[in-house]
């Protein structure tokens, strides 16, 4: 199955040479004195014009490998809650990226409540959009795409554990990319307050932590759950930090300052 792109056009350049333009903009800031090797990532989702510099900072910033499990939202009330796709290829103006059958098959089988679902994917944008981002940057890579629309914290938490199996048996490292933009449509003051104290959170690996905070502070940002069950997995790893980044919002390049939408870029080594 060829998932063909649902936003081309709309969130990012569907004239492949504009969008590898745009790519190489964005990650042309200041480059680190060597690519981190990093574990996993969260990366915001939003149009490119909004979030390609946040997103572009990160991808650049980090040693992609070949292989990535990319877990985002799902915006649409279609589909599993939980879903994955397990064979196939992710179609964008760049090409096909494949996805990875061996990685996702294993993943799908430590976690029974995954379910092959091609419906969920159809017409989500939280993992398309950073498919170009791979291609441009990394060249040949392969995916295992994840979308959910869970809430409850112990189901997040196995599917983090699931993750941390599935890349801790691997000979080759594993990219873990949790996709996801921060509060939205609040002023900028109110933005930029509910970014932090989830921000908080994550730098601190705090999967429960963000969990809680994001339900109890009314904080809008879509890909919490996807970000907790890579925070856990990432426990599971080791990792012991997270470093940001970047944080924006919206209006830094729209101006409107009412209806605003947070994004964060971080990394954890």
């Amino acid at each position: 199955m060829v998932r063909p792109p649902a936003v081309a056009g709309t969130f990012y350049p569907s004239d492949p040479r504009e969008l590898a333009r745009q790519i190489d903009e964005f990650a042309a800031g200041p480059s680190p004195p060597a690519k981190i090797a990093a574990r996993g990532c969260i990366v915001p989702h939003a149009g490119y014009m909004y979030s390609g510099r946040v997103a572009g900072e990160v991808f650049a910033s980090i040693e992609i490998p070949p292989r990535c499990i990319l877990l985002g939202p799902r915006h649409y009330p279609y589909g599993q809650a939980m879903a994955i796709l397990t064979d196939g290829s992710f179609a964008t103006p760049l090409g096909e990226a494949p996805i990875d059958a061996v990685l996702a098959r294993a993943l799908a089988y430590e976690d029974p409540r995954l379910r092959e679902d091609a419906l969920a994917h159809q017409r989500e944008h939280s993992i398309e959009v950073e498919v170009p981002f791979l291609q441009r940057l990394a060249g040949d890579v392969r995916l295992v795409p994840v979308v959910l629309a869970t809430d409850r914290f112990p189901v997040i938490e196995e599917l983090g554990r699931a993750v941390a199996r599935v890349v801790a048996s691997q000979t080759e490292p594993v990219l873990v990319i949790a996709s996801s933009d921060l509060n939205h449509y609040e002023s900028e003051a109110v933005t930029r307050a509910k970014d932090e104290r989830a921000i908080a959170r994550i730098l601190e690996l705090d999967a429960s932590g963000l969990y809680e905070t994001v339900r109890r502070e009314q904080i809008s940002m879509c890909g919490y759950a996807a970000t907790a069950a890579m925070l856990v997995a990432m426990r599971q790893l080791g990792a012991t930090e997270a470093r940001l980044l970047r944080h924006a919002t919206s209006a830094d390049v729209s101006g409107d300052r009412e209806r605003v939408v947070g994004y964060a870029g971080i990394i954890v080594p």
